[in-house]
């Protein structure tokens, strides 16, 4: 009988830890679990289910990436929140509250260097908090224009905020942040709230929302001005967003009647829906990571939730046991 030496013209190897960055097709044996290994590449996109967070709650906001997010303010009922909480990719831990308790804010940045701003306390707020990776300091830079519902993107340098409630009126206000304070920008195109968000603030992508009434429209910023991109398939506000301008992913939200897991990937051109839902689907979720690797964290569907789902997208490598019968 021949050997794998034989048929491949090398030898598995045996070692007591998976490889870090393993080869696709790479086969080894674990000797510390005494099981075989094969990395593979996903052929679709899934959720998973997580590890629930410390405080339940929606109208948060989130951060980071998959392996290393933030997740802020929102609202326990029947206050807004403070209470701040870091992911490793296994477990939330709660760390320091921000200052200023709120919900219906936004955020941008990573673990170590977020931002969160806007929001509603007792009223609508401008302020704007950055976190070190220990504790939030207030900025010396407030919005312009105070809102709730709005989105964010970007970083704790170079922030974006976008569109939004002033207590008024649905507004498409624009506003860069350059770590100190902000500028109000072009405005989107199609004023609304409760809308996703992701990208930079040279590359910003806003998607879905209320207008009133539920919406599909989806934008794309230069660093100046909004410019029209084709709409998100599924009608809906209250969605959570990660990725980039040309690589983002839309999900969860409230269609108007009903509560949605919908996910769509966004290519630059045109959204694309996923045949993968969230396991729970939800509205006002906190969305982190990029479009391969994402994160949903707390939100509502008639309940308050702490449930965490991880994003694996399609063409990602995945390591898997080789199970023998």
């Amino acid at each position: 009988m021949s050997e794998y030496k034989g048929i491949k013209g090398f030898s598995i190897q045996s070692l007591s830890a998976d490889p870090a960055d393993p080869n696709i097709g790479q086969v080894w044996y674990n000797s510390t679990s005494g099981s075989w290994k094969v990395t593979s590449v996903t052929t679709a996109g899934a959720w998973a289910t997580g590890n629930n967070m410390n405080t339940a709650r929606y109208q948060l906001a989130g951060a980071g990436i998959q392996t290393a997010a933030l997740g802020f303010g929102g609202n326990p009922p029947p206050t807004g929140s403070g209470a701040t909480e870091e992911y490793d990719g296994t477990n939330w831990t709660s760390v320091n509250s921000m200052i200023t308790a709120r919900r219906n804010l936004t955020g941008a940045g990573t673990q170590t260097a977020g931002l969160a701003f806007g929001g509603f306390a007792t009223t609508i707020s401008t302020a704007t908090e950055e976190y070190d990776g220990n504790s939030w300091t207030s900025s010396p830079g407030s919005l312009n224009t105070g809102r709730r519902y709005l989105a964010g993107c970007g970083t704790q340098t170079a922030g974006l905020a976008i569109g939004g409630y002033t207590g008024t009126v649905y507004t498409g206000a624009t506003e860069e942040y350059d770590g100190t304070s902000w500028t109000s920008s072009n405005p989107l195109n199609t004023a609304r709230i409760a809308l996703g968000g992701a990208g930079t603030q040279t590359a910003g992508l806003a998607f879905g929302g209320d207008l009133p009434g539920v919406s599909t429209a989806s934008e794309e910023y230069d660093g100046n001005s909004w410019t029209s991109s084709n709409p998100i398939n599924t009608a809906r506000y209250d969605l959570a967003g990660a990725g980039i301008q040309t690589s983002a992913l839309a999900f969860g939200g409230y269609t108007g009647t009903a509560y949605t897991g919908a996910t769509e990937e966004y290519d630059g051109t045109s959204w694309v829906t996923s045949p993968a839902s969230l396991n729970t689907a939800r509205s006002l979720l906190a969305g982190a990571g990029t479009q391969t690797a994402a994160l949903a964290a707390g939100g509502n569907d008639g309940s308050t939730l702490a449930a965490t789902e991880e994003w694996l997208g399609a063409g990602v490598a995945l390591t898997k046991t080789i199970t023998v019968s």
